[in-house]
């Protein structure tokens, strides 16, 4: 069922997030969630989906929610570093960290990440943009109540080591991982595609306390998800912890690497 503006609003409503902050913003650099918003340029994301991906990210961090949900922290304040991600060695930062505190922040933010040129590039390391993504905490030059990787993507991970290995090392760092998996059908499926991806990324990817997956499906409610998921993650909503299921689950956690080598002969590089 689509996510819709009301739903939003409802949820806000719910979480005491529509009131104005009580305090001024503090001097001090703590802030409620150091938020790498990490997105996947691989070949297989499209123009279309490549701008879909950005402006989502863009207006969700401009929205009165997200806008309120930050005013309402503790610290009025969070972190974000925007990164895209395609093999296990091609990692880049397009926005290093900021504090977004008020919507002139969240513009400064949101305009120079507008401002910077799309590219794609080869295979989908999953493992290798969360390896990335976790050392940036270590030049973040404050202190965060949380720390999260928020990972976007269409496919699964195909290039570099496990995606479950490279997990259990950032999960010891205390560091929380959340979804949003890309599952709308294509008009020219990739080879790569699975059926499962949102279980996949529930399985295989996310993982700590409070980690969530927003699957996106279809093109016309990426936004609303996009919005909705960092809603959540600048709330601290979903408290319980989120246990690793792969002993539960029949989800290959090999399954993009196993494709890989049926394509193309080799299992992983």
């Amino acid at each position: 069922m689509p996510i819709t503006q009301r739903a939003l609003a409802a949820i806000a409503l719910g979480l005491g997030l529509l009131l104005p902050a009580a305090r001024p913003t503090q001097a001090a650099e703590a802030v409620d969630v150091a938020l790498v918003l990490a997105v996947d340029i691989s070949y297989s994301m499209d123009a279309v989906e490549q701008r879909l991906q950005r402006d989502g990210y863009i207006e969700a961090l401009n929205s009165p929610e997200v806008l309120t949900a930050i005013a309402a922290g503790p610290n009025h304040r969070i972190a974000i570093t925007y990164v895209e991600w395609a093999g296990s060695n091609d990692q880049t930062v397009l926005v290093p960290w900021h504090v977004i505190d008020g919507p002139q922040s969240a513009r400064a933010v949101t305009d120079e990440l507008a401002s910077k040129p799309y590219r794609r590039a080869a295979r989908t390391s999953i493992a290798g943009g969360l390896a990335f993504s976790a050392t940036l905490f270590d030049s973040l030059g404050g202190v965060a109540s949380r720390r999260v990787i928020d990972v976007s993507g269409d496919g699964p991970n195909n290039a570099g080591p496990p995606v479950t290995e490279v997990r259990a090392g950032v999960l010891a760092r205390g560091i929380v991982i959340n979804g949003l998996p890309i599952i709308w059908r294509r008009n020219a499926p990739n080879m790569m595609d699975i059926d499962n991806l949102a279980d996949y990324y529930e399985t295989c990817v996310i993982g700590g306390d409070a980690a969530f997956v927003v699957p996106v499906k279809s093109r016309d409610t990426f936004s609303t998800a996009t919005r909705l998921k960092l809603l959540q993650e600048v709330a601290g909503t979903h408290l319980a912890p989120h246990p690793i299921a792969v002993a539960a689950s029949d989800t290959d956690c090999l399954i993009g690497e196993k494709l890989w080598q049926q394509h193309f002969g080799t299992f992983r590089n």
